[in-house]
């Protein structure tokens, strides 16, 4: 039973930094599409677009060095290409519904945009978790987490008073 608890922790800390950096990726996401709405005449799904585009940096960052930072970082291109493709697909999600509330039923006052927006960003934040973790930030094969952590350890011994404190 011990093994289970220790996969279900992983993945409860997982969701936890993903939410976190998910979070502020939101708070980016809808600070920029209001702040473009309010100073530029733009249409609100290119302002929406240009705030996606934003908040997807932004959360790039996050997972990358952060959330997803033990992960394998064999391929850094592959895993940008797979991060933005995925992240466009997300985008055309959350937009998609921003799209349908503002042209297909005329919901386009500031506090239905920002309800609109906020759950399209909610449907898109399920695909990309799934596919953040299956496809882009994929975990490391065990025989390579092994070799990493005796790596460490093996460091660690060579110069032991780096890591040792003294109370």
């Amino acid at each position: 039973m011990e093994p289970r608890s220790s996969g279900l922790q992983r993945l409860v800390h997982e969701v936890a930094k993903f939410g976190a950096v998910g979070g502020a990726g939101v708070l980016v996401n809808l600070g920029v599409f209001n702040l473009v709405r309010h100073i530029s005449d733009l249409p609100v799904v290119r302002a929406s677009i240009i705030a996606t585009v934003v908040a997807i940096a932004f959360n790039y960052v996050g997972f990358r060095y952060w959330t997803y930072r033990d992960r394998d970082k064999g391929s850094r291109t592959k895993e940008l290409t797979l991060f933005l493709f995925f992240s466009a697909i997300g985008l055309v999600i959350e937009n998609g519904v921003l799209y349908l509330a503002t042209y297909g039923f005329g919901w386009d006052s500031p506090l239905q945009s920002n309800v609109s927006k906020f759950l399209g960003i909610g449907i898109a934040t399920l695909f990309r978790f799934w596919s953040y973790r299956t496809w882009v930030f994929k975990a490391m094969p065990a025989r390579e987490a092994v070799a990493s952590a005796e790596s460490i350890l093996e460091e660690e011994s060579k110069n032991p008073s780096s890591t040792q404190r003294v109370p």
